[in-house]
């Protein structure tokens, strides 16, 4: 007999307008599921300079700081949410590589949703490497979620997730 617990659902936000659609599409299937909500925001603190690098290098271009990760975390709540954030959702921001942190998330989790930027068979590549190693390696279904593209579904048929 399964145990009697609420259900899950995790999203991973970058702050792109994929991930916005993939927190939208996800709220709207916690309130259909009456399923817990957790947005998840990783960071990855700035990495020091090289040690041969001149005084007061800066670390490489494309890590962000914590502050800027919050602010951009609270920014896709407000987006989406408004200022009244509904009691089914929680945030997170967690330090750390995004693919082993939403990775790490999905254990708990009934369904890991994520955003690409467009479809992979649209542009003619994969999808990048967080959506890469979560459909790896999450410990439950993935929803990739494009924002005009419809939702696909890894690790068990769309009919099973649904019913879950």
């Amino acid at each position: 007999m399964e145990e009697d617990r609420q259900k899950r659902i995790v999203v991973g936000v970058d702050g792109s307008l994929a991930s916005a659609a993939a927190l939208g599409w996800a709220s709207a299937e916690a309130r259909l599921r009456k399923a817990k909500l957790h947005v998840v925001r990783a960071w990855e603190p700035p990495r020091h300079a090289a040690r041969h690098a001149t005084a007061g290098a800066m670390p490489p271009p494309g890590e962000e700081t914590q502050h800027a990760a919050c602010a951009g975390l609270a920014a896709t709540m407000r987006t989406t949410f408004g200022s009244n954030i509904p009691a089914y959702v929680t945030a997170e921001l967690a330090e750390g590589v995004p693919e082993r942190v939403l990775t790490d998330r999905s254990a708990h989790a009934d369904l890991l949703v994520l955003g690409v930027s467009a479809a992979a068979s649209q542009i003619g590549r994969s999808a990048g490497p967080v959506v890469r190693s979560c459909l790896a390696r999450a410990r439950c279904p993935v929803v990739i979620v494009s924002a005009d593209d419809a939702p696909t579904v890894s690790g068990r048929a769309l009919a099973d997730v649904a019913t879950t």
